[in-house]
C-alpha cells in the first residue's frame, strides 16, 4: 500500500460516527451506513470489558531487557524525534503483542498508555495494523474510548527480516484530521518503518557474521571439535560431528537459548555415555549474548557400553518388534502405575503379564466370566497385585467398580489386557484412555516372523500328552498368530498342550463316525478315510457302498439303509437286527423296498 492510498477502515461514506457511537453506547440501534468493521470493534471492547469512559491504561508489567526490535530502532528513532515538532504528534513503538516500548512527542488529550491491545484499550490503530498486516488508520470517533475521540492515528506493522514476521508496529498520532484519510503524516510513518526493517537486516547479518567470527577462532588448529549455536545457525566442526549426539547435541541447544538470560561459561553438564566433555564460551555482540562456542574434548578411556539388559522375561521370541514390547512392559511395569497391555487374539498379552508379575501371587480377574467384576474385587487386598483379562468385555458395573478402585488406589500394581476390536461404550473409553498413558502393543506373528523357528520347537506337546489329529497336521503351527512360549514349562504362550489348550481354531476332538455318532455309544469302530467316502457317494472313492450282512432269527439280511464301509484287511462285523425294525410281515416288505432303492442305478 502506497501513501497516496486511502486506509481500508474510512474509504466508504458514512453517516455521523458521533450519534452511532452514542447511540451504540445507549443500547439504541444504530442508523444506515456504519461500517461494519468499526461496530465490530466497538462490539469487541464491550465484550473485553473496557470502559468507554477509560482516563488511564492499565499499568502493564514492565518489559525485561531491551527488545531486538527496540535496539534496532532506536538509533532511527533518535535521528526523527526532532521533525515531530512540538505538541504537533507523538510517536511510538511497540512489540509484536502491542506492549509500548518507545515514545516521543506529545498531544494535548492524549495520556501515556503502556499498552495498545483492544483488551486494555478497545479499537485503535496500532491493534488493526497488527492484524490486518498493513497500514491502518483510525479516526476520532472510530476509537472507542472517549479521551481519543479528537485523535487521528496511523500504525504500521515492522515485519522481521528472516520469515516475515510482524515484530511491533509504529504509530504516528496527532490532532484528528478533518481533510480525511489518508493521514498527513502516513509517509512519515511508512519510510520510519523501512528504515527500521533495514537496520534489522543489517543487525541480521552482523549476529551470523559475530558467531562465523567465534567459530573460526575456536576451530584454528589441527582437528579439533568445535561447535557453535545461536538456536537458529549451527555451526559444527567434522571432529564434532563424531563426538555430538542427538541427546549430546540437544543439551547444547538448550544451553544456547539459556544463555541469552543467564551466564552458561564452564563445563556443561552432559546425558550419561556421552563419550566426551564440553566447554561453552558464549558469543556476545553489542553487549548482549547471541550464542555459544563449545569445544569439545573426548574421553581418554571411554568405558565400554554397558549391553543392555535382557528383559526378566522367559518367553520365546529374539525378533526386535517381540522384545521392544518386552522391554517396554518390563520397563513400565517398574513403578506401581496401572499398564495395560493390549494386541490381537493369541499375542501372548496374558502370559506376558503373569511373567511380568513374577513370582508373586497375582489375583486373575476375568472380565468374560465375571463382567462386573463382583467376584475379582471383593477377593482383592489392596496390597496385592491384579491382573484384568479381556477388558473389552467389561459391563458398566464393572468399569464403574474399576475406576473407583483407581480412584482410591492409585499406585494398585493393576496389568490390565485388552483385545481391540469391539466397539467401546463412551465408560469403557474414557477408562482406556485413562491407562493409554502406560500402554504396550505387542506385535502378531505376522510383524515377527523371525521368531516362527523357535515357536515350532515349543508349540510341539511334551511326550504323553493327549494330541489329536487336528494337533499332529503341520500346518497348524504356522496359524498359531504371535504366541509366546514360556521357556521351562508345559505351555505355549497362552495356549496349553493337548486338544483343550489349543486355540479355537485347534480344538477338534475326536472324529465321528459315518452316520454323525462319536465312537464309543454305539458300539461301532469309526469310519476310515476311505470308507467314509464311499459311504457319502463321493466320487473319489474306489468302489460304490456295499451292504452289510446282519442277522435275524439266525438268517442273514441286507440293511442297505445303514451300511458301514470295510477297510481294506478288516473283517466284516456281524451285527443284530436294527433297533428301528418291526419283526413281522412288514418287515420283509420294508427290506425289499429299501433293497429296490438302493440297487437302482444311478
Amino acid at each position: 500500500m502506497t501513501t497516496t492510498d486511502a486506509s481500508p477502515a474510512a474509504t466508504t461514506a458514512r453517516p455521523s460516527l458521533r450519534v452511532a457511537r452514542e447511540r451504540f453506547l445507549s443500547g439504541r440501534p444504530l442508523p444506515q451506513g456504519v461500517p461494519e468493521e468499526v461496530v465490530a470493534a466497538w462490539r469487541r471492547a464491550r465484550f473485553f470489558g473496557v470502559p468507554h469512559d477509560l482516563e488511564e491504561s492499565v499499568v502493564s508489567p514492565p518489559l525485561s531487557g531491551e527488545s531486538t526490535l527496540l535496539g534496532a530502532a532506536r538509533p532511527v528513532l533518535d535521528r526523527i524525534v526532532p521533525a515531530l515538532g512540538v505538541g504537533g504528534s507523538l510517536l511510538v513503538l511497540t512489540d509484536e503483542r502491542l506492549r509500548v516500548l518507545w515514545t516521543a512527542g506529545s498531544v494535548p488529550g492524549l495520556g501515556v498508555c503502556t499498552g495498545l491491545s483492544e483488551q486494555e484499550v478497545g479499537h485503535n490503530s496500532a491493534a488493526l495494523a497488527l492484524r490486518t498486516r498493513s497500514r491502518a488508520e483510525v479516526h476520532g470517533p472510530e476509537h472507542f474510548l472517549d479521551r481519543w475521540q479528537d485523535v487521528s492515528a496511523v500504525s504500521v506493522p515492522v515485519l522481521g527480516p528472516e520469515n516475515g514476521h510482524v515484530l511491533g508496529t509504529l504509530t504516528v498520532a496527532s490532532r484528528l484530521c478533518t481533510a480525511g484519510p489518508p493521514h498527513p503524516q502516513a509517509a512519515f510513518a511508512e519510510a520510519t518503518v523501512a528504515a527500521v526493517e533495514t537496520e534489522l537486516r543489517a543487525r541480521a547479518g552482523r549476529g551470523e557474521r559475530a558467531l562465523l567470527d567465534a567459530y573460526m577462532r575456536a576451530a584454528r588448529g589441527p582437528d579439533r571439535a568445535v561447535a557453535a549455536l545461536d538456536g537458529r545457525n549451527r555451526l559444527v566442526s567434522d571432529a564434532a560431528q563424531r563426538l555430538l549426539t542427538p541427546e549430546v547435541l540437544g543439551v547444547l541447544e538448550r544451553t544456547a537459548a539459556d544463555a541469552r538470560h543467564r551466564d552458561v561459561t564452564g563445563v556443561v553438564r552432559l546425558p550419561e555415555g556421552a563419550g566426551c566433555t564440553a566447554r561453552v564460551t558464549p558469543v556476545r555482540l553489542d553487549g548482549r549474548t547471541i550464542g555459544i562456542v563449545t569445544a569439545l574434548e573426548p574421553l581418554d578411556d571411554p568405558a565400554p557400553a554397558a549391553p543392555a539388559p535382557r528383559p526378566p522375561v522367559t518367553l520365546t521370541g529374539s525378533s526386535v518388534p517381540w522384545r521392544h514390547a518386552v522391554g517396554r512392559a518390563a520397563e513400565l511395569m517398574r513403578s506401581r502405575e496401572p499398564l495395560l497391555l493390549t494386541g490381537e487374539r493369541g499375542t501372548g498379552k496374558s502370559a506376558l503379564a503373569r511373567e511380568l508379575f513374577g513370582p508373586d501371587p497375582v489375583q486373575v480377574a476375568d472380565a468374560a466370566r465375571d463382567a462386573g467384576l463382583d467376584q475379582a474385587l471383593s477377593a482383592w487386598r489392596p496390597d496385592g497385585l491384579l491382573l484384568l483379562r479381556h477388558a473389552e468385555r467389561l459391563a458398566q458395573p464393572g468399569v464403574a467398580a474399576l475406576n473407583s478402585l483407581l480412584d482410591q488406589h492409585p499406585d494398585t500394581r493393576l496389568l490390565v489386557t485388552h483385545t481391540p476390536g469391539a466397539p467401546a461404550g463412551p465408560c469403557l473409553q474414557r477408562l482406556l484412555d485413562r491407562l493409554s498413558a502406560r500402554s504396550v502393543t505387542l506385535p502378531p506373528l505376522r510383524e515377527r516372523t523371525e521368531d516362527i523357528r523357535e515357536l515350532l520347537p515349543a508349540l510341539t506337546p511334551p511326550p504323553g500328552a493327549r494330541t489329536t489329529p487336528a494337533d499332529l497336521d503341520p500346518g497348524r503351527p504356522a496359524r498359531a498368530r504371535g504366541v509366546p512360549v514360556a521357556r521351562e514349562r508345559h505351555r505355549a504362550g497362552p495356549c496349553r498342550a493337548g486338544p483343550r489348550g489349543a486355540p479355537a481354531g485347534h480344538r477338534a476332538g475326536p472324529p465321528r463316525g459315518a452316520a454323525g455318532r462319536r465312537p464309543g455309544r454305539t458300539g461301532r469302530p469309526p469310519a476310515q478315510p476311505d470308507g467314509a467316502r464311499r459311504a457319502r457317494g463321493d466320487p473319489g472313492g474306489a468302489a460304490p457302498p456295499r451292504r452289510q450282512q446282519g442277522t435275524h432269527g439266525g438268517r442273514a439280511r441286507d440293511r442297505p439303509g445303514h451300511a458301514v464301509p470295510q477297510a481294506a484287511g478288516v473283517p466284516a462285523l456281524r451285527r443284530g437286527p436294527r433297533p428301528g425294525l418291526r419283526r413281522g410281515r412288514g418287515d420283509a416288505q420294508q427290506l425289499g423296498r429299501a433293497e429296490k432303492i438302493s440297487t437302482r442305478p444311478s
